[in-house]
Parts: C-alpha cells; structure tokens; sequence
C-alpha cells in the first residue's frame, strides 16, 4: 500500500494529498483507496494495536486530485462535518475548461444521479424537485488557445458537481471523456488546489494550497497557476446569475 502525502497532521486532523485516479474510500472494485492509506499511516506511526480510527468528512471524484482532510476523533469529525454543512469548510479548485468561460460566474443547477450508469445529469426546471440543489462559484483566470484557466468554489458538495455543471454551462472540463470532449486515458484537468476550515478544537483558521501536477494542460498556464499558489483570487457569487 502506498504511503499517503501527508501535508498536516495532529490528534485531531490529518490534510493530505489525494492522487489522480486515486479512490477517495473503498468501494466494489477493492482497489487501493486513500482512508485506507491513511489509516495504515496512522496504524504504523503511532504504533496502534488494531484499525486506526480516522473520520472521512468529504471526498473527491476518482479522477481528480487535490486536498482532503481527515478527523482523527469523532469529535473532530462531528465538527468539522458541522462545516460542511454551513460552508466554513471551503472547498476551492482549479480547472481548465473549454471555451472563454465568463470573468465570473455562480451556477445553480439541479442534480439526478443514474447509480448503474454512474452518471449525472441536470434536470430542467420542472424537475427540479426530483434532484439535489447544486451550487458553485467561480472565477476565470486567465484565457490561452480556446481554453479557460479556472478557480471554483463549490457552496455544495455533489457527485460529478463541477464536472456536470461546467458542462452545462457549455465549458466541459479538458479531458473529461465522460462529461466533456475528451478522449479515454486523458486526464481530466481538475485540482483541488485550495482548502481552508477551523481547527475543530482550537479554532484556529487552517488554509493549504496543493500546487498541481506538472502536466498538460497545466503547463499551458503555468505562470498562473504559480501566481495562485501565492494569492488565490477572492471568489464571490455572481449575483446577477443567481
């Protein structure tokens, strides 16, 4: 099992990194998943008899990459779950799209899950019902050769959100074969660069920022993205959307 890349660590959280196509927590194809490399982490350093308890409070689409954090106690779990909810746990990512995405943008759409096919859709607004409230916020950050550098905020935490919505908002992710244009075997261009929430004992603010892969497309807007590791961009609602 692979060691996880561990950003931060206490009694009470871990962050780390989880790698492209790297499964969030296990599921029916029992192939390798980040929880469980976390949990052997803690198992081996701390020298615990039997599974190390460790809390999953948000997860990541197979594909992409980008930071997570973990609750080593319930209690952490049971607060920092409590900022998912209210959004103090802000989730920020970074993403190429196709086509000249607007300087701002805020998209709420309505989500249905088909669980066989594994897919997405957005539904019309007279089904609205029937689907999940899905929202995000973004800006773009620069613009190269048809594509659109992005930062996203999500406000909710769905399947396949970003993917879905940029799609159709007519700005399908490079590389997304599944939602997007792309082919199989790309890698879809989905970071999540950004992560900020309270210490759930001690309040303290935490913020950490995941550099991305050094790959393509990224290297197109490599000046940018080094720009974002320093100061990331204030990301507001774009009200006249809403």
């Amino acid at each position: 099992m692979e060691k996880p890349t561990i950003l931060y660590e206490d009694n009470h959280v871990i962050v780390a990194v989880k790698p492209q196509n790297l499964l969030t927590q296990g599921d029916e194809t029992g192939d390798d998943n980040l929880l469980d490399q976390v949990k052997a982490y803690v198992k081996e350093t701390c020298n615990k008899p039997g599974e190390a308890y460790i809390g999953l409070v948000h997860r990541m689409d197979r594909p992409v990459g980008g930071l997570l954090v973990f609750a080593r106690t319930s209690k952490a779990a049971a607060r920092l779950s409590d900022q998912v909810r209210t959004h103090d746990l802000n989730r920020q990512y970074v993403a190429v799209v196709e086509g000249d995405a607007p300087d701002r943008f805020t998209y709420v759409d309505y989500l249905a899950k088909d669980t066989e096919k594994n897919m997405v859709t957005v539904l019309p607004p007279y089904l609205k019902l029937q689907g999940k409230e899905a929202i995000l916020h973004g800006r773009t950050i620069a613009r190269k050769d048809g594509l659109s550098l992005v930062a996203i905020q999500l406000e909710t935490g769905r399947a396949h959100q970003i993917r879905v919505q940029m799609q159709h908002a007519g700005y399908p992710l490079w590389g997304d074969h599944r939602y997007g244009n792309g082919k199989r075997g790309q890698q879809i261009a989905l970071w999540g660069m950004r992560l900020s929430f309270a210490h759930p004992i001690t309040q303290e603010q935490m913020l950490f920022i995941a550099p991305v892969p050094e790959e393509k497309p990224w290297l197109f807007f490599e000046r940018e993205l080094r720009g974002l590791e320093t100061v990331w961009p204030q990301i507001r609602p774009a009200v006249e959307q809403l």
